[in-house]
């Protein structure tokens, strides 16, 4: 059974006053083929479809380098430029061919997907690289809306007791606008699976999709410090390894072959991302911005987010209550983003699956995209020469800001959630565990802390919550 979001959330019953108030505490659900997942696989076309016309003034010119035609327009994407820039266009293998070009800076995975990509482009384009980078986009887009709806049926398993949180990822306006823009989306997805995996007690599973996760995109390995946290708490440190030597394992398996064929080009990812500095929509690059360039970032970066994993970690070893899994996930990406080197428009699609199993309020949720909807905006005024110096630039700055802030609001509210568990909407009023957690879902704590308190709904407590929920 699941309730209602009319009735629980405030900004839900405000938003179905026009349609005669909240479902009533009688009324009979059901009955429609419009389940959930149907309703969110619809939400998800929806958006993408956005997405794509969004995109039509750059589709129709072939995305000009140009006179900087896609940031003015507001229709960026890096795929077709990969394409022409690559060597993809030219019929060149990722990683082991080189030439005239740089060389492709992504993890294994990703440049699988983008080689793939590449000769299914040059078996149905016209030789025509300018017209054959469309297409080339043409198929990402239907390989990351596949991605979208693979990460959307895994969040409704995940939410199994509120299935309409998945519309928190589904009816995102950021998914529409920066989907498309980098393959973000398959990390995404895979992860979402790791984390439905787990929720199945199935830990070989979940740390293959991690390791998947990783070969394809740096992040997903985040999730082994909160399973490493719950594992320590619980006193299950064998289904933490299991998770972590599967995960090695399946990226040993994607990565091994590139790197004894062609070290050098599988190296480019690591010694691009650590030579990088400040990098757009960081802290670091608006300091720079406004004449306080910082040297040591790659220290001071990785000082502070040790500094917040360190944080993370004592939080979810001596909170009252154990923390839920997607919890701690949410606090340990978010944290990686907010002090990281780097935050593209894209890496808001990390969070989204985590917002939704961790913090699931409307109103936050609002908040949140109106922040990450002003940055959409000013980064690409910003790379036009709009938003590039003296006034104008500073809004530029102002944006940054206030996507930093809309962000470490919701750790704030997830924080706060953990300290009181009883007004966290996920626990239904300190009734739940943690419903994805899989082994951790009403396990003890281990014999170290505080005597190994068990969490465990007494069956006439269970029968009360139950009724409650169908209610």
């Amino acid at each position: 059974m699941s309730r209602s979001p009319s009735r629980e959330d405030p900004l839900a019953r405000l938003a179905t006053t026009w349609l005669g108030g909240p479902v009533g505490l009688h009324a009979r659900l059901g009955g429609t083929r419009w389940t959930p997942l149907a309703v969110a696989f619809a939400v998800t076309t929806g958006m993408f479809v956005l997405g794509v016309l969004q995109k039509v003034p750059c589709h129709g010119v072939g995305w000009p380098r140009e006179s900087g035609f896609a940031f003015s327009h507001l229709c960026y994407t890096d795929v077709p430029y990969l394409y022409r820039e690559r060597g993809f266009a030219q019929g060149n293998l990722a990683y082991l061919d080189t030439g005239n070009y740089p060389p492709l800076e992504y993890p294994v995975l990703t440049g699988v997907v983008m080689q793939v990509t590449a000769w299914l482009t040059q078996a149905f384009g016209s030789g025509d690289a300018m017209r054959d980078s469309v297409l080339y986009f043409d198929l990402t887009v239907v390989f990351l809306f596949a991605c979208a709806l693979v990460t959307v049926w895994a969040l409704a398993r995940l939410c199994l007791r509120r299935p309409y949180d998945v519309l928190f990822f589904a009816a995102a306006p950021v998914l529409a606008l920066a989907g498309t823009i980098n393959w973000d989306l398959a990390a995404v997805a895979l992860t979402t699976c790791a984390l439905l995996a787990w929720s199945r007690s199935r830990p070989y599973l979940a740390g293959i999709l991690i390791g998947l996760g990783v070969a394809a995109k740096f992040y997903p390995l985040l999730l082994l410090g909160p399973l490493l946290v719950l594992a320590l708490r619980t006193g299950r440190m064998r289904l933490w390894a299991t998770t972590a030597l599967s995960a090695l394992a399946a990226w040993l398996v994607v990565n091994l072959p590139v790197m004894l064929l062609a070290e050098s080009s599988w190296a480019v990812f690591w010694s691009f991302n650590t030579a990088r500095m400040g990098d757009f929509g960081s802290i670091w690059y608006v300091l720079g911005l406004a004449g306080h360039p910082v040297k040591a970032v790659n220290t001071l970066s990785l000082g502070l987010f040790g500094l917040a994993c360190a944080g993370i970690a004592a939080l979810g070893m001596f909170a009252p209550r154990r923390p839920r899994l997607a919890q701690l996930a949410f606090l340990t990406v978010a944290a990686f983003l907010l002090v990281n080197k780097v935050y593209s428009p894209q890496y808001v699609l990390w969070l989204l699956p985590l917002v939704a199993l961790a913090r699931p309020r409307w109103r936050d949720w609002t908040i949140w995209q109106v922040g990450e909807l002003l940055y959409w905006l000013a980064i690409w005024l910003h790379l036009s020469g709009s938003l590039a110096a003296g006034g104008a630039g500073r809004l530029y700055w102002l944006a940054v800001v206030v996507r930093v802030a809309t962000t470490g609001y919701l750790c704030v509210l997830v924080v706060r959630d953990i300290l009181r568990p009883s007004a966290d909407v996920v626990r239904a009023g300190d009734l739940v565990d943690d419903p994805t957690g899989g082994p951790f879902d009403e396990a003890a704590d281990a014999d170290w802390w505080r005597g190994g308190r068990s969490w465990r709904l007494e069956p006439t407590e269970r029968a009360l919550h139950e009724e409650g929920v169908a209610r």
